[in-house]
């Protein structure tokens, strides 16, 4: 199918690990699925994140059998866009690859809020490579808590708990902490044959956040057969989100019931992560309903997308 007078939006969610691309018609009907690279600048750089981004388009018209053509509008949702020098830097960078097209930019935590929260207000909370937690008020009142990057933040992210787990391999290795069943798993995950091989894994050469980040899916596995170094390591991460949710309710004085949508591959596929974080978060006294897991935050980008076309007319 060529249709070059067909009018489509495009939703873009853009992560530390990869970017997804969705393609519409103006209802809202997706069309084309695109997948590429890593876009958070803060790690990749502004040239590689513009690289990814573009090459997930190509792959959603692609996707479609559609020829690539100027979508009407665009919302680019990206983690690392948290300050207005990043928002300018893409939005230069919109401006330069797509003059005219209308373009929303966003943290890729308002993805999570637009498309798991029912009237586009409470919490959204974003556990993957990276953490972060967004909060919107009913009044339209933003702030935002954690996404302060792998040196000095993260808490609860995918990287926290493998980093986590390592340290715990480590411990055990020098008898300064219990044993744990992390140790076979995580050599049996990188192909090594002792926990000194990690010294060249972890050295030589950039740190490799999404490496590390990757091991937050064998510490679940840990923590389901049972093993009590993983579970710790689960509960604590669990608690430091529940923290950084907390802050920002408490920030906004959101009313209870908040409702509260999570994105992340982190806390959407750890199904022990989440019951952690959601049993942290009652303890804090945090009345969390609903709470809905968002597998596709391109979806939240265009719902922007369609918004923003929405209030220009």
């Amino acid at each position: 199918m060529t249709n070059q007078s067909k009018s489509f939006l495009i939703g873009i969610d853009g992560g530390g690990t990869k970017t997804v691309a969705l393609l519409s018609d103006l209802d809202g009907r997706v069309l084309g699925h695109g997948l590429g690279g890593p876009s958070n600048y803060q790690v990749v750089g502004l040239r590689v994140a513009g690289d990814s981004i573009n090459q997930t388009v190509r792959a959603a018209f692609a996707d479609a059998n559609v020829e690539p053509v100027p979508p009407r509008a665009i919302c680019l949702g990206l983690s690392g866009v948290d300050r207005p020098d990043d928002y300018a830097a893409f939005r230069a960078w919109a401006d330069e690859q797509m003059p005219g097209t209308p373009t929303v930019i966003v943290n890729d935590a308002m993805l999570v809020m637009a498309a798991g929260t029912p009237a586009g207000w409470g919490v959204a909370m974003i556990s993957g490579t990276g953490s972060i937690v967004y909060g919107r008020a009913q009044d339209g009142r933003m702030t935002r808590a954690g996404g302060w990057g792998y040196l000095l933040g993260d808490e609860g992210s995918g990287y926290d708990i493998g980093l986590a787990a390592l340290r715990a391999v480590v411990r055990a290795d020098d008898g300064r902490a219990p044993q744990t069943a992390l140790t076979g798993m995580i050599l049996e995950h990188w192909s090594l044959a002792a926990p000194q091989g990690l010294v060249s894994q972890m050295y030589f050469g950039p740190v490799p956040t999404q490496k590390i980040a990757a091991l937050a899916s064998v510490v679940e596995g840990a923590a389901f057969a049972g093993d009590p170094v993983a579970i710790k390591i689960l509960r604590k991460a669990g608690h430091e989100l529940a923290l950084a949710v907390s802050a920002v309710a408490r920030r906004l004085e959101l009313p209870g019931p908040i409702p509260c949508a999570l994105a992340g591959s982190t806390i959407v596929k750890g199904r022990i992560a989440r019951q952690m974080f959601i049993e942290a978060a009652a303890s804090l006294g945090l009345q969390l309903d609903p709470v809905t897991p968002v597998s596709e935050p391109a979806q939240g980008a265009l719902r922007l997308a369609r918004e923003s076309l929405r209030e220009a007319t």
